[in-house]
This record gives structure tokens, sequence and C-alpha cells, in this order.
């Protein structure tokens, strides 16, 4: 737990809450944050920061809200900053650069807190992913593959069973995202990214496998 000092009705009163945080929304590094004043309204809590890296130096505020039972502010959010794109492998920015142009475009809704269309684009970018690798493995089938339902893509072409498996499974969360109704309900946008993240992983060591079985003959 942490305590700060806020200046209510020109009266200094301390507030508990319960962490700093430790990341600089605009330049992305840990950090040790330098607080410079704190403000309360209702049951929220503001703090101002500023990020002691001197290649930024940047203010920001982070957000609590008044945990009643516990008589103390829960960290929630700091200030949207500059987005921060995720880098992926050679490999797979070549099998695939729309994949990697929409999942980044459905992070940064995330980082903009528009939730409801992060899970939208998330699934976009799993049709694209699969997509461009059945075409890179299949060249010929191509047209086929690009009308075909995903579903049936995954089903019918995909013949590695754990990528089958897992990709069925990010589709099937992907899906709940755009639906009105979830099926999935205990399962939100974080466990798709790991589903994705999966994904990656069983493809990338296919073609790893591949470029090493054609590299060491």
């Amino acid at each position: 737990m942490q305590i700060t000092t806020i200046d209510f009705r020109g009266i200094n009163e301390n507030v508990i809450y319960d962490k700093d945080p430790t990341e600089c929304p605009f330049c992305h590094k840990k950090i040790t944050s330098r607080k410079h004043q704190a403000y309360t309204k209702d049951d929220r809590l503001e703090i101002v920061y500023r990020c002691p890296n001197p290649e930024c130096g940047r203010l920001f505020i982070s957000y609590y809200k008044k945990i009643t039972s516990e008589i103390m502010y829960k960290y929630e959010c700091s200030s949207i900053g500059t987005f921060k794109s995720r880098i992926f492998s050679e490999n797979i920015t070549t099998l695939s650069i729309t994949f990697t142009e929409i999942y980044n475009q459905a992070l940064e809704s995330e980082n903009l807190n528009l939730n409801h269309l992060t899970g939208i684009g998330s699934r976009k970018s799993i049709e694209f992913l699969i997509k461009d690798y059945l075409i890179s493995k299949q060249p010929d089938n191509e047209e086929n593959i690009k009308k075909k339902f995903l579903g049936k893509c995954i089903k019918e072409d995909i013949d590695n069973p754990n990528l089958k498996d897992i990709a069925e499974r990010a589709t099937w969360l992907g899906n709940d995202e755009t639906h009105y109704v979830r099926k999935w309900e205990n399962k939100d946008i974080n466990d798709l990214k790991k589903l994705i993240d999966l994904t990656l992983h069983w493809i990338e060591m296919e073609i790893l496998t591949e470029q090493y079985k054609n590299e060491l003959k």
C-alpha cells in the first residue's frame, strides 16, 4: 500500500492507494514514478506523475477508484500515451503483413480503451493469419482458401493437430467478440490474445522446421 497527501478544502489529508504506476505511457520504460500532486472527487483519486527518464520527462495522470470495503483506492489505468506496436518476427511479417497490421490496429484500439473494437479486430487478424499460412502451403488452392469460411479452412486444410486445435479455439473466442450473446462467458480478450500467441507459435515452429530441414541436408 502507498500513502499520498491531498489538499481537501485547505486541509492536508492522507489517502491510501494500492500502487504507483511502473511504466511510463509515453516512453514505455520501466520507472519509479515521481509523484507531483493528488486530487480526489467522490470515489475517484487522480495522481499526477512525471516520468524520471531524462529523455522523456512527460507528465501523466493515474486514475484510482475507491474500494470502500478496504478504505483505499485501487489503480485502474494511466493517461493514454503513445501507442507501442507489437514487433513480430520476420517469418510472420513475411507470411502475412496484413495480419500484423490488423493485429496492431486492434491493439491500438485497446490502448485507447475502445475495448469493443479490440476483439473484432483480433478476430479479423486470425482470419488473415490462417488463410495466408494456408495459401503459403497450398498456392494452387489460393482462390478456394480465400472464399472458404475460416472454420472450414481450419478443419479441412490444417494438418498440424496442435495448430488445428488452437486456431479453432482462437476462432471460437474471436467469434464471441462479434456476437450479441457470448458463448464463452468466462473468457475475455486476454484469453483470445493468448490463443493468437499460441497460433503464432505453432506456425513459426513449422516455418523454422522447414527452413532448417532445407538448409541442413
